[in-house]
């Protein structure tokens, strides 16, 4: 059975409105698609890490509970889980405060097995960071040697703007590694001062990954590959939260690849009608976690895919 590996961070966010905690999920870029997508019923194992106090229990029951295997989740003894607080404004959109505690030696733990039938999934700080980047490469390398698809998750938030130099060489890298790409104008802005598609793809990306995502919230979204160049209009929608609609537009586009039984031989092949159906699938899963506080699709929308 094909798996979906992801990497990334854990982390219970608190939500705020109006100033007033409303909701306390259990949350995190990658975290969060995979999430849905063991809800979707795909075989998802995550790589990870906690401490070892009640946060973190309640993180590691919360993955059982959503059929995401725990083997590669490191717990740190003696450490508190991080924890974010997400303010979320008029628009429904989250402003973040984060709170971690994390040792100086992380993720000490061998990276699985890899196989062609997999798809590995990283994204935001978490795959750019120096403290993790020989962890991540070794996940990579695996995955590269394998034949399996690599997506990238760009999600590069305003707080890392200034390490945006810095941590070049491992975005570049990554945008290498990956089969696809999918960034947001903002990310790309707070990176590069880019946000036309167009010029992201000719001048960052498509030297490196020739098929990119760029989303742009409620303007749409643009595919870029070798051979196609289509923009997607976004249906208007009444929000709850918009925390999770970047994470689950990841996770319903690598359901889409999933569910028309696309490997990484295939990736060239893809017509404009394939690429139709798997960006389809990508807005369904964002919009409908729009509709609520969590930050996954709902048990109700996943039993009806």
């Amino acid at each position: 059975m094909r798996r979906v590996i992801g990497i990334g961070e854990t982390i219970l966010d608190i939500l705020f409105k109006n100033n007033q905690p409303t909701a306390a999920v259990p949350g995190g870029s990658v975290f969060n698609g995979l999430v849905s997508l063991g809800r979707a019923g795909a075989n998802v194992l995550f790589i990870s890490e906690v401490g070892s106090d009640k946060v973190g229990r309640i993180i590691l029951d919360f993955m059982k509970e959503n059929g995401i295997s725990t083997d590669s989740v490191m717990v740190y003894p003696e450490r508190k889980s991080p924890v974010s607080l997400a303010f979320l404004n008029e628009k429904n959109d989250a402003e973040y405060s984060f709170y971690k505690d994390y040792p100086n030696l992380r993720l000490d733990i061998e990276m699985p097995e890899v196989t062609s039938e997999d798809i590995v999934v990283i994204g935001s700080y978490y795959a750019v960071t120096a403290q993790l980047r020989d962890k991540v490469k070794d996940l990579l390398d695996k995955a590269r040697q394998a034949g399996a698809i690599i997506y990238y998750d760009v999600n590069f938030r305003s707080s890392h703007a200034s390490e945006a130099i810095k941590l070049l060489p491992n975005i570049l890298e990554n945008f290498e590694y990956a089969d696809i790409v999918r960034g947001s104008t903002e990310d790309f802005g707070n990176m590069f001062g880019l946000m036309n598609a167009d010029d992201i793809y000719r001048q960052k990306v498509g030297f490196y990954c020739p098929r990119f995502i760029c989303t742009n919230g409620g303007e749409g979204l643009a595919l870029r590959t070798k051979t196609i160049q289509k923009d997607y209009p976004v249906k208007p929608l009444q929000t709850v939260s918009t925390i999770g609609a970047g994470d689950n537009f990841n996770a319903g586009l690598v359901f889409g690849l999933l569910k028309n039984r696309i490997r990484r031989a295939d990736l060239d092949e893809l017509t404009e009608a394939d690429w139709d159906k798997i960006v389809a699938s990508g807005m369904s899963f964002s919009a409908e976690v729009c509709t609520s506080i969590d930050n996954y699709i709902s048990r109700e929308f996943a039993a009806k895919l």
